[in-house]
């Protein structure tokens, strides 16, 4: 209790304020009257006034900056004191290399995400409870910026106009709380900076990225970075296995080392276990294939026989169109429980891998099972212009939901895998080519089309006779794919679609708020349009998805035009400034559109390593016999295989 005859007193001090100058009359008027005021109300105006000043303070950048390390003092009886400080802000040079996403207490399963059908992957996350991730540094997180109040605004010099205040809406508690306030790092250029090693921050970016798998997922499938354990798939070690010629090119030996002697010892494809035959491919023979041809060492090889072996009863079908699923171990296949269809990427995307498998252990049966697919594919019915519907039944071996036609989720790798087989062949196979260019001229026909404002070029979709103006992150590989084309000999054109796809594919990224790309995006066509994208709140994540840089790499290698280099740095700097969790490895983020709080999704896909930093390393090198395009060709995973002889 205060005794009522002890004198009470407020002092507001402001550092650097002026001097009140009233005259003694009213200073004892205005004292009797705050002496009439009873405790309570005292201390509620003297906090309502203190709070009002701070947020007021707070809410103008100039003006926090005027008043830096003002202090506020309210003192009452008993030397009981409320102190308000307004901290330093930090400068943009304080911000660099903070500590990103860290780690939170999440045990929650989630199923693995597929590479391609959107459907199938997990969509933006709802709303729920769960504890808060705390971030190692705590700057002080400015308030939104004036854009978002004032309306839109350009996010870089050309293309796209993003309205500024499309935020995450709806979603779960969990995911609230899950929101993490990351720290800005100075974007800067460093481009033109001798000592600023880009190959060398793509090693420490794997060498972040193995630290975390090694520690909480080793011989495991997926990391789980945020929750610091790890998530299954198939079972079989997919991101060591996925990562092993990455290792390699990185010049990463201790890594690899380490990563062998694991496929030596633990790695087993006798296990009861379905796996899918597409990714399998591409990923795991795939993988031990391209890190025998580097290597040299056998064991891959012998590993990558193994399970060639194990994946055939797929192609038990009565069309000879692979079932999507393979139990490895009972050596049984499957369609998908909801439907006897297989997507016509994963039948068409097996190709270069089994086919280099035939070449060598001089065992036919491999490359012929998946050149059976090819010549079925060739002859059916149902495309439009060389395009091919995203379905087709194991069982008939026809096309399925004729009419819908895309370079996205479902159909992508078929049309580079037509390229890519006749390069790998020697380029003897017209065939492949044929349907190669007649497909891009289909492209150019009835899926290509521009942007308003600003005129970007991109890929839509057709349904039916109707176009979408919906474009996958996933068509992001057709730059590169189509640079690839004209280096080898086909019409000048590509090159130019190439590098009008390769801007909007960049502009995907640059116009987030967060520079990185969501997972789709639909353009605007009609004359009058304010801005060029539109991004769907269930669209806004990002997987570390490869494709964007790939092409990157392709169009830097051939055409040695630097910006494409500065893109791939931007990209990179916002990866790490937006995925990478503190205690080690990455995550795919929620929500590109909204940099404090991308709400992480807790997981690494296998691609992060083996392929995104790959394309990042090599599209740094200047080293043209690094993964030589003369003599490599990469699956659409990254993994290099040889061109073969042309006497084969």
């Amino acid at each position: 209790m205060h005794s009522p005859s002890r004198k009470e007193f407020v002092s507001l001090t402001f550092t650097g304020s002026g001097n009140y100058n009233n005259k003694q009359w009213r200073r004892q008027s205005c004292w009797r009257k705050w002496k009439q005021l009873s405790r309570l109300q005292r201390n509620l105006i003297l906090f309502t006034v203190a709070l009002m000043l701070v947020c007021g303070i707070a809410t103008y950048p100039t003006v926090t900056e005027h008043f830096r390390g003002l202090t506020v003092v309210v003192k009452e009886d008993e030397g009981h004191v409320l102190k308000l400080v307004i901290p330093e802000v930090l400068p943009e040079s304080d911000k660099q290399n903070q500590p990103l996403v860290p780690e939170p207490p999440s045990e929650q399963k989630r199923p693995p995400h597929k590479r391609g059908p959107p459907g199938l992957q997990n969509r933006l996350q709802k709303k729920g409870t769960g504890a808060a991730i705390q971030v190692e540094e705590n700057p002080i997180q400015e308030a939104k910026k004036a854009d978002k109040e004032k309306g839109e605004k350009p996010l870089v010099k050309r293309g796209a106009l993003i309205e500024a205040d499309q935020a995450t809406e709806g979603g779960t508690a969990k995911e609230a709380e899950n929101k993490v306030a990351v720290p800005a790092v100075e974007q800067g250029d460093h481009s033109h900076e001798p000592e600023f090693d880009r190959l060398e921050a793509v090693r420490d970016a794997f060498r972040h990225a193995w630290k975390g798998y090694k520690e909480f997922a080793w011989g495991q499938d997926e990391l789980r970075p945020i929750s610091k354990s790890y998530g299954e798939w198939f079972g079989l070690g997919l991101t060591l296995i996925d990562a092993l010629d990455t290792m390699w090119i990185l010049n990463l030996r201790e890594e690899f080392e380490e990563a062998k002697t694991w496929v030596s010892t633990e790695l087993s494809f006798n296990k009861n276990v379905d796996v899918n035959l597409f990714e399998s491919t591409i990923r795991i023979l795939g993988g031990l294939l391209s890190t025998y041809h580097l290597t040299g060492d056998a064991l891959f090889l012998d590993k990558a026989k193994d399970i060639g072996t194990r994946l055939m009863p797929a192609f038990n079908t009565p069309s000879k169109i692979p079932y999507s699923d393979v139990n490895i171990g009972k050596g049984t296949a499957h369609p998908p429980r909801w439907t006897s269809d297989s997507t016509v990427a994963e039948v068409t995307s097996i190709q270069l891998e089994f086919r280099e498998l035939s070449r060598l252990t001089q065992d036919t049966r491999y490359r012929a099972a998946v050149d059976k697919v090819m010549q079925k594919v060739h002859k059916l019915e149902g495309k439009q212009d060389g395009l091919v519907p995203m379905f087709i039944n194991t069982n008939s071996g026809q096309f399925t939901h004729l009419g819908v036609f895309t370079l996205g989720a479902r159909a992508d790798s078929y049309y580079e895998y037509l390229l890519k087989q006749w390069i790998q062949g020697g380029q003897k196979e017209t065939e492949l080519l044929e349907d190669y260019l007649q497909a891009l001229e289909g492209v150019k026909k009835n899926l290509l089309k521009k942007s308003s404002p600003n005129s970007l070029t991109f890929v839509g979709e057709l349904s039916h006779g109707q176009f979408s103006p919906k474009m996958d992150h996933l068509v992001c590989f057709l730059p590169g794919t189509l640079a690839l084309g004209a280096h080898h000999g086909l019409p000048a054109d590509h090159m130019e679609l190439a590098k009008q796809l390769m801007e909007t594919c960049y502009q995907m990224y640059a116009q987030m708020e967060t520079g990185l790309s969501p997972e789709i995006v639909h353009f605007n066509m009609h004359e009058g349009s304010i801005r060029d994208v539109d991004v769907k709140l269930a669209d806004r994540h990002n997987l570390l998805r490869p494709e964007t840089v790939e092409s990157l790499f392709y169009l830097y290698r051939f055409t040695k035009d630097r910006k494409y280099r500065d893109w791939g740095w931007e990209i990179l700097q916002n990866f790490n400034k937006y995925t990478k969790v503190s205690t080690g490895g990455y995550t795919s983020i929620n929500n590109v559109r909204d940099p404090e709080y991308p709400s992480p999704r807790d997981k690494m896909e296998s691609f992060f390593l083996g392929e995104t930093l790959k394309y990042f390393y090599l599209l740094f090198s200047d080293d043209p016999e690094l993964v030589s395009l003369d003599k490599y060709v990469f699956n659409t995973e990254a993994h290099p295989l040889p061109i073969w002889p042309s006497a084969e």
